[in-house]
């Protein structure tokens, strides 16, 4: 079965309460995305909860990384997911290398696992063009590519946060 159809509503066509669902994070970070959210707003926001931070301020941090950064950099589920890393693992005293180190480690694992997956981490490479560019963007559009490859990439960030955390 098609994974978002599992959580529309017939009735209104929208995302119903997790809770009712009892949705695992990858399913819950497609169904963000698949609200309209950017891949790294989908992937920080299902896990910042855990950590205390409110949704609202974690979609405003985290706008700017979806997409590649609007760049053509690094894929914005890998980006929320390093950011989910970092509030895991992040140091908060200048002194602490121990922690600085444990999450440059985690965020290198995190890359590798994703890499083994999908063979990149560059969203110009995952979706096979540039979407910084408004050829690209029109390219990926007319491919659907938002609809049927970066869901993909966000479950896959979930589900290697779930499996490293």
């Amino acid at each position: 079965m098609n994974f978002m159809k599992r959580f529309m509503s017939e009735e209104t066509g929208t995302i119903e309460n997790d809770r009712e669902l009892n949705m695992g994070n990858a399913d819950k970070a497609a169904a963000t995305f698949k609200e309209g959210f950017s891949c790294s707003q989908a992937v920080l926001g299902t896990y910042c909860e855990q950590f205390g931070l409110d949704k609202e301020q974690v979609y405003k941090i985290s706008n700017g990384f979806g997409g590649g950064m609007h760049l053509d950099q690094t894929c914005g589920a890998v980006t929320g997911a390093f950011m989910v890393i970092g509030l895991k693992y992040g140091r908060t005293r200048a002194d602490d290398v121990e922690a600085k180190m444990k999450t440059a480690a985690m965020v290198v694992e995190f890359a590798k696992r994703f890499k083994a997956r999908h063979g990149s981490i560059g969203c110009t490479e995952l979706l096979g063009c540039d979407i910084s560019t408004p050829e690209g963007l029109e390219e990926a559009k007319k491919k659907d590519l938002f609809k049927l490859a970066c869901p993909q990439y966000v479950i896959s960030a979930a589900e290697i946060l779930d499996e490293m955390l």
